[in-house]
């Protein structure tokens, strides 16, 4: 939905499982339209969407995508971001790592980006910008070479060529995001900001990579490397990195007594990443690459912080607090500068494996809640 000061709000699709173009669809004219009459009625509605590689190919058939297109404009809906992040399968199977493969050292990777941005730039309406959100660049455990390394630079800027000849091509403003994450080649403010110094010293003075790269900022997981929003956002700025969109998402921290492990048991599962990050008496960090080896170690830690998307409208436990705190900060930040970003997408793709006493309402009811609670805070401070 279209907000005060240009501003659009969307939730991530993510949460729905569809693996090809029927499954997508299949959701969203069941859960998304449920959704949308609830919160949107009578205005248009916005849709954040996210496709697998094999639903992009097929979404990419002229004849399936006219009738997409026709469907959006029957049904008061219009889609401004999309989210490539993940390649292949999403729910029901073990993701962990394979979230990140193929990476961006990869053809693969690439080709199914530029086609991301051919639909994007066929699908958002004259007027908004068009945005995607993809990895940033690859794991960490999985480059081992700087020949990996350039291969990303090189492949990001391929992409960077094809979004601004679409851009030119349309009249329309089309940019991709780098999702900082945990472990991941790039997961905090400083190595965002080291890579884009890299890219700078390979396309000196050329205006098409603040254009048309920039990053997609996730709340949760700048929470998880307790970075703080003002001071996050600011060095962006500072640098000329264009924030391309932000997922409003929300992490869980705690302090890890042996009570509080136990309760963490419950979340441990088979099918997404969950990395901790822990902050030790002497303020420095340890990082653990998922939740079951965190729990295995025998540490004093002061604060755990772990990479657990839990819904932004759930209160705080007895033993655990959201950081809804950091999207918080981020909302003063727009609203101190609404030009700071006009894409907001709300993004708690883990409703499938929450324990129950957080799956307590089903995935509508639950996105419902995510609305009323995100809408609030913004009416707060007069963005909605």
């Amino acid at each position: 939905m279209e907000l005060k000061h240009g501003l659009h709000l969307a939730y991530c699709t993510n949460i729905h499982r569809g693996e090809d173009w029927a499954q997508t669809f299949n959701s969203l004219k069941t859960d998304v339209l449920a959704v949308r009459d609830r919160v949107s009625t009578g205005k248009p509605y916005a849709i954040g969407l996210r496709l697998s590689e094999l639903a992009s190919r097929e979404l990419s058939e002229p004849s399936t995508l006219q009738a997409f297109q026709q469907w959006l404009a029957h049904e008061n809906c219009y889609v401004f971001t999309i989210n490539g992040f993940p390649f292949g399968d999403f729910h029901g199977t073990r993701v962990k790592e394979q979230v990140y493969v193929p990476d961006w050292t990869s053809e693969a990777r690439l080709e199914f980006t530029c086609r991301l941005f051919d639909l994007i730039a066929v699908l958002v309406p004259d007027g908004v910008e068009g945005s995607v959100s993809t990895l940033p660049g690859s794991f960490k455990g999985f480059i081992t070479e700087e020949s990996q390394e350039q291969a990303i630079r090189d492949n990001l800027w391929r992409c960077v060529e094809h979004i601004a000849a679409l851009s030119d091509s349309t009249g329309k403003t089309l940019h991709l995001g780098l999702e900082p994450e945990p472990l991941c080649w790039i997961e905090t403010t400083a190595e965002v900001i080291d890579f884009f110094e890299q890219m700078e010293d390979e396309h000196p003075h050329d205006p098409r990579l603040h254009r048309h790269l920039g990053v997609n900022y996730d709340t949760c997981h700048l929470a998880v490397e307790y970075e703080e929003p003002h001071e996050a956002v600011g060095r962006l700025v500072e640098a000329g990195i264009r924030i391309s969109k932000l997922h409003l998402s929300a992490a869980m921290k705690m302090n890890p007594t042996e009570t509080v492990r136990a309760q963490l048991e419950k979340f441990k599962e088979d099918v997404y990443l969950h990395q901790v990050i822990e902050r030790l008496p002497d303020g420095g960090l340890a990082r653990y690459r998922d939740l079951d080896v965190a729990l295995a170690e025998n540490n004093d830690a002061r604060e755990w912080r772990v990479h657990f998307h839990v819904p932004l409208h759930s209160p705080d436990g007895d033993w655990f607090a959201s950081t809804r705190d950091h999207i918080e900060g981020v909302f003063d930040l727009i609203k101190a500068g609404p030009s700071l970003c006009s894409h907001l997408e709300m993004e708690t793709y883990t409703w499938e494996v929450l324990p129950g006493d957080l799956k307590n309402r089903n995935v509508v009811d639950q996105l419902v809640g995510e609305y009323d609670w995100t809408l609030a805070e913004l009416r707060a401070r007069d963005l909605a």
